[in-house]
């Protein structure tokens, strides 16, 4: 899709490793001749990338790396008057009007590269900054979900604006007067997903774009590519995976960042005193959790938190068994049996409102 100022092709914003992740399969699913022409911009948002920008820029798969210092709103003081509930819709929506261009002004100065100059821009998470900005400039760009299936469990567009959502809807997509994210900008062209079958609520702009059929157009070279840009220490690795034996039965378990810290520690002591009795225990926290799982679960073998937990498929290693609480594992290829415990499990830990979001819509 070309519109507005020509020049370079793409261009991604990535707030995630997963982000990354996909975007290597995405570009490395191009043809040859195509790749080593896109930008990657790797926002500090959500998560610290740390050394990552050194060592994609080392594989040569982009033109360029680029660091994204994005604010979030509560960064800005002054825009916390239009957060306050007037008491009055007409009075809510002109205060939300009135947030949505002045935010997305005061974004302006973080901004690392000049979007108009992109054939292509793709965006994961525009519910961030990114997607204000964006619209508010009238720039048009091709969100991406936040990660695998995640509008099945989370319809992120249809909770924050539930009440009145297909006025809201109709206000973002048509007039550009308010924002609502996920498919519902004026200048969201369309927005990609696993497996639109999944999501209770359609929206014109969905495409699927099977996660799956990337990977399995992946050559030996260019999984070697990613784990050189993903694993900071390819020598501790395979000393973790020589431990793990063939001859054991081996249970993974995937953490996520639900509830605050001290539950989310009984959290994961629960689930390991559920399942240690069936193999060997081992632990792959989440990107974005913050627990100190090396100090807590030191009994423990640990993944890195920053791999994605999709590149174990590259490994010729095999789980009994992998355990998660919400995070979706139907990536999966390295266990035989896949656990996934739920909203159900999660309600005795916490208020069930906080975590049943799509049942509130």
């Amino acid at each position: 899709m070309v519109i507005g100022m020509q020049g370079k092709e793409r261009i991604y914003v990535c707030h995630t490793y997963y982000h990354v992740y996909v975007t290597f399969l995405k570009e490395l699913n191009l043809p040859r001749n195509k790749r080593g022409q896109a930008t990657l911009v790797l926002s500090s948002l959500s998560i610290d990338f740390e050394n990552l920008k050194e060592r994609v820029e080392a594989t040569g798969l982009f033109a360029e790396v680029l660091e994204f210092d994005e604010k979030r709103e509560d960064f800005f003081p002054e825009l916390a008057k239009y957060r306050k509930d007037k008491g009055n819709p007409f009075f809510n929506l002109l205060s939300r009007i009135k947030f949505t261009r002045r935010y997305a002004k005061l974004e302006e100065p973080y901004i690392p590269v000049n979007f108009k100059e992109y054939d292509d821009i793709y965006v994961y998470c525009d519910s961030d900054p990114i997607g204000y900005y964006l619209n508010q400039n009238k720039i048009y760009y091709h969100a991406l979900e936040d990660g695998l299936n995640c509008l099945k469990n989370f319809d992120a567009a249809r909770y924050d604006n539930r009440g009145m959502f297909k006025l809201k809807a109709f206000l973002s997509s048509r007039l550009n007067l308010i924002f609502v994210q996920n498919g519902y900008g004026k200048y969201c062209l369309d927005m990609e997903v696993n497996d639109s079958s999944l999501i209770k609520y359609p929206c014109p702009k969905y495409i699927d774009e099977p996660r799956q059929a990337l990977v399995d157009g992946l050559t030996e070279e260019d999984k070697e590519l990613i784990m050189r840009a993903f694993i900071r220490d390819m020598d501790r690795l395979k000393e973790q995976l020589a431990c793990i034996g063939e001859n054991t039965d081996k249970i993974l378990i995937l953490t996520d960042p639900v509830c605050e810290f001290s539950v989310r520690e009984q959290i994961f002591r629960d689930i390991i005193k559920r399942y240690e009795a069936e193999g060997t225990v081992f632990l792959k926290p989440h990107p974005r959790d913050g627990l100190d799982y090396r100090k807590l679960f030191s009994d423990y073998l640990q993944f890195d938190a920053t791999i994605p937990m999709e590149m174990l498929n590259f490994f010729p290693v095999r789980f009994k068994k992998v355990v998660a609480v919400l995070t979706e594992i139907k990536a999966i290829r390295f266990a035989d049996e896949m656990v996934r415990l739920g909203p159900d499990f999660l309600d005795a830990y916490e208020d069930p409102a906080i975590h049943r979001q799509n049942e509130q819509i």
